[in-house]
């Protein structure tokens, strides 16, 4: 993913960038910033190039930090997607002395890409203060903004700092999730819902306590509770089973599982197919997931949970369940031939498994 996304700060950006940067700033020397900016490019990765582009930017506009702010705030509505991500970083290395100023530009910015990863300078320099503004932030009408105060907030935010105050006591945050618990736009919705499962890690009871008191027949609620769970539902725990009355104590049978192909090429589905059998006298609420044990270059494997299905078996009653998935090169994952490992699992639990050749 961050090879794909480098190449997006190239020679062509810089000059569209210098290019609007000139319309608002008539002192700012395009050439000079384009030559600065791209000095050795190629060997920068993804977040290097962000913050070299910071850096050079700052070289090029007024000293003022407000009046450069001014500027960023001008050209930014230009630019969209993850190279915009360039000027909530500026705002996050530079504004620190006009800390009111700074945050009312990270909550503009974020309409135009994401202020999530330069919030968290600020929150690391004053936390109360921060998810002060981050509260009201999640009442706001715009989306972006209320989904940049979960977001930003979040405890273990990929690609970014941990904040170890805000792991190890959650409720900091608590208001700013109960703010937007209920809240109807799927953009914001995935956020509290990744928000919450990172707690679901560290701080399992506080997170069940939390989300078992919510409203479950509000769907967007129901929503955010079942995708916040999902972790913790995939290994069988017993309390986030119950909030949706998954069977905790599982009488099943799991045969015939088949592979249709035990040997793949790269670009190839696995098709595989396995019956549930129930030995139970009354009806089983389960979630039936299936995970892929990929051997890695190192000759190692490393595992993936994958979601199936959610089925209710009634009672001495069986499932025939089948499934394909095709087997193909991400940014963000690379296959490796070798012998593979096919596994169901059932409300957490491991009932079968069996192997298959990637060859590439």
């Amino acid at each position: 993913m961050a090879e794909a996304l480098k190449d997006m700060f190239n020679k062509k950006f810089y000059s569209l960038l210098a290019q609007e940067f000139s319309k608002v700033y008539k002192n700012f020397n395009s050439e000079q910033f384009i030559k600065e900016v791209t000095k050795e490019l190629e060997e920068l990765s993804l977040n290097q190039r962000m913050r070299n582009t910071s850096v050079v930017l700052k070289k090029h506009l007024p000293n003022d930090y407000k009046k450069a702010l001014s500027v960023i705030l001008e050209v930014a509505p230009k630019f969209r997607g993850y190279p915009a991500l360039l000027f909530p970083d500026f705002v996050g290395q530079y504004g620190h002395d006009h800390v009111a100023i700074s945050l009312n530009a990270l909550k503009e910015l974020t309409k135009y890409s994401s202020s999530e990863f330069a919030i968290r300078e600020y929150l690391g320099r004053d936390l109360k203060g921060t998810l002060k503004v981050m509260g009201i932030w999640a009442k706001d009408k715009d989306p972006h903004v209320r989904r940049l105060a979960s977001e930003g907030s979040r405890p273990r935010l990929p690609w970014s700092f941990s904040i170890p105050e805000i792991m190890n006591d959650p409720e900091f945050t608590r208001p700013i999730l109960e703010t937007l618990k209920a809240d109807k736009e799927l953009y914001v919705k995935k956020s509290v819902a990744n928000h919450l499962n990172d707690f679901s890690r560290t701080q399992t009871d506080w997170m069940l306590k939390l989300i078992s008191g919510w409203d479950k027949e509000n769907v967007d609620t129901a929503w955010i509770i079942k995708h916040a769970s999902r972790t913790l539902i995939k290994k069988g725990h017993a309390g986030s089973l119950s909030i949706f009355d998954f069977e905790k104590n599982v009488k099943i049978e799991l045969n015939e599982l088949k592979i249709i192909k035990p040997k793949i090429k790269l670009g190839e589905a696995l098709q595989f197919s396995f019956n549930l059998v129930s030995h139970k006298s009354k009806p089983q609420k389960l979630v039936v997931d299936y995970a892929i044990q990929y051997a890695k270059k190192s000759g190692t494997q490393t595992r993936k949970v994958f979601k199936l299905k959610e089925i209710n078996l009634p009672a001495s009653h069986s499932r025939h369940i089948a499934k394909a998935q095709t087997f193909k090169d991400f940014t963000t994952r690379k296959h490796y031939a070798g012998t593979h490992v096919l596994e169901i699992i059932v409300n957490g639990k491991s009932y079968a498994k069996k192997e298959f050749f990637l060859s590439v």
